[in-house]
């Protein structure tokens, strides 16, 4: 998978989060370890055991899971000779308490469980165990782990009462020289408090003094042998105990295989039911894989857009790639985002926020180019690093690719633009790839529209409170509603209505053979920005003028587009910036037929009525609908 790519659809960010869930280090690993997977039966049992796993915890379950605190400290020196301590040997024994805990659950749910299975592999160690449990009790090591070791804590403990007792002696003598009756330990060797100026009446060494000097703490001559006599069976004690830890050491190393797959199938649980707490706090459910290329996002939404509108996004039955089209911030980049994401998490046996009945293909890689795609660093404008993203797709690109591509070729002129983006999109379907690509170019909605393998989308838009609605169509392309939002914003009523003006001669032109024309006053003409016009050629024989035809109207200086043929008065209905007017045939020219402005079997209905409108007619083609009316807007006649 292309790690970039990854990086760029916050794939990593998501391991981070599903990081958090994971209680042991061997779960955390495994987190880190994850990738999209390529294999539709390994993504498919990851899946499955993901969504077993949240069932039980839906259930209330209480899954033991053994956090391995300890145990990595363990294993890491395994083998190494080092002789582990009263806290390494009770890790292990909780761990594996905690792994017989585990065996004991998984064995108790449905044997058709697929997570249950792995449990049986789990070696409780009871020998192991049950021994470190003999020997050492809440981090100590017991008096009954060996003979030499009980024979030995009792001789010093019968010593030690022998020195309390010489001591207490000796400081019941001198208590009037004391600075407090209380002796104390310095450097393992028992002392009582002197005050200096009387030192010397007391037999023996100064180990110790106060801060302030006016205290010596002194080890009494006839406590000093006693103090040997402690010293010699405090370091047999811990040569025994040595014994004891070297013995229990050597069983562990023994059993380090068993250990270490203990540790590996009690890391996998806990990958698995990290995954599932992580779809719980999410809302996801599991849902379908398939290697036939077709993908149904249904009510998907972004991980980290708890608040996003659920989109519903398709392709791979009649078509395998989107060209979507829509207003800035319309929600475009969101969707690719969306998909790409989710694609990535379902390969990765993650559950998603989305429909079950949605179904996802298995892409064997996964390549995007979104946002401003400018690197300071190389000193590459948006374009240029675009360019070279999209080479790096040509090179990898095959069929079971998902490219993710955000407003292609933007940032350059528009004409090479286009001309380059079709080129580039032609190549990439022809290599057999599903493509979903933003758009503000029109050109690209036509080509949409004519390539078999491309559909276009849109993102809605509500043209009445220029809001937008994040809601994804598919089968129709979108606008930029740039002229509605500059007007609302406030931008001069007369740049809006030429820029109006303009955008109506744009639309009804082609793109390859026709020139846009502009009329000037003298003023503009001497200033040297005259334009040449290239007004229609008279036709030598009377048209006749079919419905979708594009017509220029020599009155108004502009074009329409014919949506009724001539009438008995040679009157013809023709459109004009979605106004519906009359004009005398006379004062017409051909301009472009519909062949070619539109494709084969276009809808014509999609050009001249409202969605509403088109909604209405086709529900009153299928039945009666008691008050359902259309109400047409009024035509102006040419006068």
């Amino acid at each position: 998978m292309h790690n970039a790519s990854q990086e760029m659809l916050q794939y990593n960010e998501i391991k981070t989060e599903l990081e958090r869930y994971a209680v042991s280090y061997a779960g955390k690993s495994l987190v880190r370890e994850m990738e999209p997977m390529t294999e539709l039966s390994r993504i498919k049992k990851a899946g499955e055991e993901t969504a077993e796993a949240k069932e039980l915890l839906m259930k209330g379950s209480s899954v033991p899971l053994p956090s391995m605190e300890g145990i990595e400290w363990v294993m890491s020196l395994l083998g190494t000779g080092y002789l582990f301590n009263e806290q390494d040997m009770t890790a292990v024994a909780v761990f594996l308490n905690s792994c017989a805990q585990l065996r004991k659950y998984m064995a108790s749910k449905d044997a058709s469980s697929r997570i249950g299975a792995y449990a049986s592999s789990l070696n409780e160690l009871k020998e192991v165990k049950a021994e470190i449990e003999r020997c050492i009790r809440f981090g100590v090591i017991e008096d009954g782990a060996s003979k030499a070791l009980e024979k030995v804590r009792k001789r010093k403990r019968t010593a030690k009462e022998r020195l309390i007792k010489k001591i207490e002696s000796v400081m019941a003598r001198h208590a009037s020289i004391l600075q407090e009756n209380l002796y104390s330990v310095r450097g393992g060797r028992y002392v009582i408090p002197v005050k200096r100026e009387y030192h010397k009446q007391v037999k023996g060494h100064i180990l110790d003094q106060s801060t302030s000097g006016q205290t010596v703490y002194m080890e009494p001559e006839e406590v000093a042998a006693l103090q040997n006599e402690l010293d010699m069976l405090t370091a047999e004690e811990a040569r025994e105990e040595n014994v004891i830890l070297s013995m229990l050491t050597g069983l562990i190393e023994r059993e380090q295989d068993s250990l270490r797959l203990n540790i590996e199938i009690t890391g996998v649980y806990d990958f698995i039911f990290a995954k599932a707490k992580y779809a719980l706090t999410m809302g996801a459910e599991a849902v379908a894989c398939n290697d036939k290329g077709v993908l149904k996002l249904i009510a998907g939404r972004h991980p980290k857009l708890p608040g996003m509108v659920p989109i519903h996004v398709e392709f791979g039955q009649g078509y395998r790639s989107l060209v979507i089209t829509g207003p800035n911030t319309g929600g475009k980049t969101v969707v690719l985002r969306t998909v790409g994401l989710l694609a990535l998490m379902v390969q990765s046996g993650l559950l998603i926020p989305a429909g079950p009945e949605s179904e996802f293909p298995v892409f064997w890689n996964v390549m995007s180019l979104i946002g401003d795609g400018q690197s300071l660093t190389q000193s590459l404008s948006t374009f240029s690093a675009q360019m070279k993203g999209v080479d790096d797709m040509l090179r990898a690109v095959g069929r079971g690719v998902l490219l993710l591509i955000d407003e292609l070729a933007a940032g350059t002129d528009p004409g090479e633009g286009i001309a380059l983006s079709i080129a580039l999109l032609e190549e990439l379907s022809r290599r057999g790839a599903n493509v979903m690509v933003t758009t503000h170019y029109n050109e690209l909605k036509a080509f949409a529209a004519a390539a078999p393998q491309f559909q276009n989308a849109r993102m809605e838009f509500d043209p009445e409170t220029l809001q937008p609605l994040y809601r994804l169509t598919i089968g129709e392309a979108g606008e930029s509603y740039a002229l509605q939002i500059a007007e609302k914003l406030g931008l001069q009523s007369s740049v809006i209505e030429r820029a109006r003006q303009i955008t109506g001669i744009q639309k009804g032109m082609k793109t390859e053979g026709h020139s846009l024309h502009f009329e000037y006053g003298e003023e503009e003409k001497s200033a040297g920005k005259k334009m040449n016009e290239k007004k229609p050629e008279p036709e030598a024989k009377l048209p006749v003028y079919q419905i979708g035809d594009a017509v220029y109207i020599t009155a108004l200086g502009r074009t329409g587009i014919v949506y009724r043929e001539r009438d008995a008065k040679g009157m013809v209905g023709v459109m004009v910036q979605k106004h519906k007017m009359q004009f005398n045939h006379k004062r017409l020219k051909p301009y472009l037929s519909k062949d070619e402005l539109y494709p084969e079997d276009y809808d014509l209905d999609i050009v001249f009525e409202s969605k509403a409108d088109r909604k209405k007619r086709n529900l009153m083609r299928r039945k009666h609908v008691e008050g359902l009316t259309i109400v047409k807007e009024k035509e102006d006649s040419d006068i």
